[in-house]
């Protein structure tokens, strides 16, 4: 180990630097992602003890009553559509979370076994590279059968691994598009809904990516139970 010429794959390792500038991206995404929801699940929490207040008002101040009443309906709507929208965005970060920590971390783990098998192949490459130019006795040509077979194994594990990390950089390619379609679809059309308060094209979002939100009445606001 240590010695040696390094064997590189420059198509490949390209490949790999890319997947982890790529994972680098998408974990600051995901985090943007989970920082906006909780600040918008805490200010559907205010909106919520706002529209109580309102109507605990409108109850209890006959000259206001109305006021305070449809104050207290806009903030209950308000709530219902917030809900939606995360439902929706909770939606969008699960998936990026399973894109990231499971798809990605999965391929970097066969990369990292492709990389230690390249560094073994080229530590028994350079040892045969070494025997092979010394002298030819009895003792070094026994060695030299020993460096072979170890060679040979190791290259083997090294060109299979390499492969495996080729097919799983292209499945992961074609698996990330089409994720990251249907999800940037989703958060586009669920955000621009919500702040053009249309209730209807919000909802029927959730109903175009099948999300199924919370029932009424659960403690927090509809975070994502199943896709």
């Amino acid at each position: 180990f240590g010695r040696g010429s390094r064997t590189v794959d420059l198509e490949l390792e390209t490949q790999i630097e890319l997947l982890r500038e790529t994972k680098r991206k998408y974990e600051c995404v995901l985090q943007l992602a989970r920082a906006f929801t909780n600040h918008f699940y805490s200010l559907v929490q205010t909106q919520h003890a706002l529209g109580d207040a309102f109507a605990d008002l409108s109850q209890k101040s006959p000259e206001l009553q109305e006021e305070f009443g449809y104050n207290a309906e806009t903030q209950k709507l308000l709530c219902k559509n917030g809900e939606t929208l995360l439902g929706a965005v909770n939606f969008f970060v699960s998936s990026i979370n399973t894109l990231v920590n499971k798809t990605m971390e999965d391929t970097l783990m066969t990369v990292k076994q492709y990389e230690t098998a390249r560094l073994e192949y080229d530590a028994y490459r350079t040892d045969l590279e070494e025997l092979s130019m010394g002298p030819r006795d009895a003792s070094t040509l026994c060695r030299l059968d020993a460096a072979q077979n170890q060679f040979q194994s190791h290259k083997d594990k090294y060109e299979k691994l390499r492969a495996d990390v080729a097919i799983k950089l292209k499945f992961l390619e074609e698996n990330k598009i089409k994720v990251m379609h249907k999800q940037l679809l989703l958060f586009h059309n669920a955000i621009s809904a919500y702040f053009a308060g249309n209730q209807q094209q919000l909802e029927q979002t959730l109903k175009q990516f099948n999300i199924k939100l919370k029932t009424p009445g659960a403690e927090k606001p509809s975070w994502l139970e199943e896709q």
